[in-house]
């Protein structure tokens, strides 16, 4: 009688917690995952959470320990979910002096379609379109600002500050982009980013680029959210698209809870006084490199607002990849670019790669290491060199071909310049495991236009795409490019960064339709999409070998082949027209007796002319 009145007395004194004062990462998990293990961190209120005790009753999932940090707002929790886990609602109990708090963490199903609909993997049979959101087009006005958000500006007569564009807008231009040849959309980062504007070097600066992350979990509600990017994620699927997401594990904003109240300092990398990295990459590999100029490389911080993440710290790390599973489960992802590749911890970089392969093993990921010759962006991939560290990356985005390209058609012919640096960067993926798995291109969000870069002339711009989708690995176009966007990242980088005409209410022209383009620009749109749309049925562009010739006072050759198609790509880099004779390039056009054009349809016999910068690409046949 004692001991039934002891627990009345016990229920009746206790206090129910409000759960909503508590957050949970990871929100959710799947069943039937690999990766079923799962490391909760739970964020409280107050510096007394750490001394709940919880308990999990549900079947299939089990406790396994939990785990206290110096900062008492944190509980770390490692659980189990077995193989006959159902979904459901899992209910967490803690318990602590007289105070029970009951959560509920939700057990979903797995996605539909894995390896087949979503985390199929990028190729390079495929086509990327990089945009970015907020400058794209703005499909639904209603979430453009928020009162309880750090920055509510929203004009898009500054180029710094939010304009507008979301998730909503790239679905409804998905037909726009089927059209011109793209089977992949890339978008800079879609996660929240709820800061402040902060002072870079053209002024007071936004988050509309997406690389200021504050919660892992949450989609940016100025994009859309969760629910808008599923449905963009699904309607991509649906066209017969793909997803590729902007991951950081480099850096976070230093409005993210992380940096705010860190479950314990290391969870940061820190230094006496604000070092921000060296950015040399030649430190992390170069053969006589000190181990000062490593760490300064690896732990200093990007800039005094993206604070450095310790991923050396086994709890930062399981955040980060757990962080990606949950994503590419919940959203359908089927590819990851990885943000500032080169600054992240080596073995975790391994660790991360591993864990979504062994997940999803068709999936791809790339790595943005930004390097500075080949041996620099060759080691951030899977290669064929003798060192200490082996990177299991797919490939990277491929800076030092970019490099290339951009002499080709900007430097006078000379022994190791113009057509020259390109051929002796190609002649270099004897570095590389697997060259086609890089991905291509010829500008992007960080760097000037390639119209520009171009100096605004048609020829070299229809050389620079033709180099794009005829050269090896996977192709990447930045918004606009196909309609002649233009710009110099001067003053700021936010000026190769405008908004997409027609994308906006209020827009004086609309360029994503024919009627709003200029005839340059529909030429230029034009010539992008028949060489897209020929490349995507074109096997020896996609999957075939490559044959390139010593370039010869500024005319370059090359071949795409395999055993059904043979595509010979030719650029007069020169203010002199060119004869090609296809006999002098018998290695690879012995057998066949016609040339054709795949833009105009015109059969060349033994001898093809070129005018100055000009560009030719046919189709041999017998």
């Amino acid at each position: 009688m004692k001991k039934f009145f002891y627990i009345v007395m016990l229920l009746l004194v206790s206090v129910l917690v409000k759960a909503e004062d508590i957050a949970v990462y990871p929100s959710h998990w799947f069943t039937d995952m690999q990766y079923n293990n799962v490391q909760l961190i739970l964020k409280g209120s107050d510096t007394a959470f750490w001394r709940y005790r919880f308990t999990i009753t549900y079947p299939g999932v089990q406790k396994l320990r939990s785990h206290r940090f110096s900062n008492g707002k944190y509980v770390g929790l490692d659980i189990s979910i077995s193989k006959e886990a159902k979904p459901g609602d899992v209910k967490i109990v803690g318990v602590y002096n007289g105070k029970t708090i009951e959560l509920i963490w939700k057990l979903k199903p797995r996605r539909a379609g894995r390896n087949t609909i979503f985390a199929q993997g990028v190729t390079s049979k495929d086509f990327i379109y990089l945009i970015m959101p907020d400058r794209f087009s703005n499909g639904d006005p209603s979430n453009d600002q928020f009162n309880n958000l750090y920055d509510i500006s929203s004009n898009r007569k500054d180029v710094l500050l939010r304009h507008g564009g979301d998730l909503k807008g790239v679905q409804n231009h998905l037909s726009y982009l089927k059209d011109l040849g793209v089977s992949t959309v890339w978008m800079t980062p879609v996660i929240e980013n709820n800061m402040p504007l902060n002072k870079e070097s053209a002024g007071m600066m936004s988050g509309y680029h997406g690389y200021w992350f504050t919660d892992h979990y949450k989609v940016d509600p100025r994009l859309g959210g969760n629910q808008t990017y599923r449905e963009l994620s699904d309607a991509l699927h649906a066209n017969g698209m793909k997803l590729i997401q902007d991951a950081v594990y480099n850096h976070i904003g230093s409005h993210h809870w992380i940096a705010q109240e860190p479950p314990s300092p290391d969870w940061i990398n820190r230094w006496n006084s604000y070092t921000g990295s060296n950015h040399r990459d030649e430190a992390i590999f170069g053969k006589y490199a000190s181990a000062k100029d490593k760490q300064q490389m690896l732990d200093g911080w990007f800039v005094p607002h993206l604070p450095d993440v310790n991923q050396r710290n086994p709890f930062v790390a399981n955040f980060l990849i757990q962080h990606a599973i949950w994503s590419t489960e919940e959203f359908g992802v089927d590819g990851w670019r990885v943000d500032t590749y080169k600054y992240c911890d080596e073995a975790f970089l391994n660790k991360i790669n591993d864990a979504l392969l062994k997940e999803y093993p068709r999936l791809t990921i790339f790595g943005e290491a930004w390097t500075n010759t080949v041996t620099g962006s060759a080691y951030f991939t899977r290669n064929n060199m003798n060192v200490p560290f082996k990177h299991n990356a797919e490939g990277v985005t491929d800076f030092p071909l970019n490099a290339g390209i951009m002499a080709t058609l900007n430097q006078p012919f000379g022994w190791t310049e113009g057509a020259n640096k390109l051929y002796m960067t190609l002649a270099q993926d004897i570095l590389y495991q697997q060259p086609l798995s890089n991905c291509i291109f010829l500008d992007n969000h960080d760097m000037d236009r390639f119209y520009s870069v171009a100096g605004e002339n048609m020829n070299k711009f229809k050389q620079g795409i033709g180099l794009l989708l005829t050269l090896r690995g996977i192709p990447q176009m930045y918004y606009g490019t196909e309609i002649l966007m233009k710009n110099f990242k001067n003053p700021s980088d936010a000026m190769v960064r405008l908004d997409f005409p027609g994308g906006f209410d209020g827009d004086a022209v609309n360029k994503f339709n024919k009627t709003g383009r200029t005839a340059q620009e529909q030429e230029a749109f034009d010539f992008v999409r028949t060489l897209a749309l020929f490349r995507k049925k074109s096997t020896a562009l996609t999957t075939g070998k490559t044959m390139q010739f010593l370039p010869a006072d500024g005319l370059y050759v090359y071949f795409r082949y395999d055993d059904r198609q043979t595509i010979m790509c030719i650029v007069n880099t020169s203010d002199t027209k060119k004869q090609v004779v296809l006999a002098d390039y018998a290695e690879r056009t012995k057998g066949f007796t016609k040339a054709v054009d795949i833009f105009s349809g015109k059969n060349y016999g033994e001898a093809i002319e070129l005018p100055a910068q000009g560009l030719m690409i046919v189709e041999l046949t017998k």
